[in-house]
């Protein structure tokens, strides 16, 4: 995984961090447009990793709002 990708993704998160919640039994997303291209450039670098410990915990008040639900980014190994 290419850590330095990941750092400014998680950056960029923490200048616009989304807001997740659970409504009527669904978790909704909300934020930013360029929030939500970091967030997939997250997905992107754990679905291209190789490592058994790709992975990352988006925390409340710095990445999502303080607000939100914590949420974790983690890839199964098959």
């Amino acid at each position: 995984m290419n850590y330095d990708l990941a750092i400014m993704a998680l950056e960029g998160l923490a200048r616009g961090p989304l807001t997740i919640s659970v409504r009527d039994g669904a978790v909704s997303i909300e934020g930013q447009r360029e929030s939500f291209k970091e967030l997939a450039r997250l997905c992107l670098l754990i679905g291209g990793g190789q490592s058994s410990e790709d992975g990352f915990d988006l925390q409340p008040g710095v990445h999502v709002t303080a607000g939100s639900v914590g949420l974790m980014l983690r890839a199964q190994l098959s």
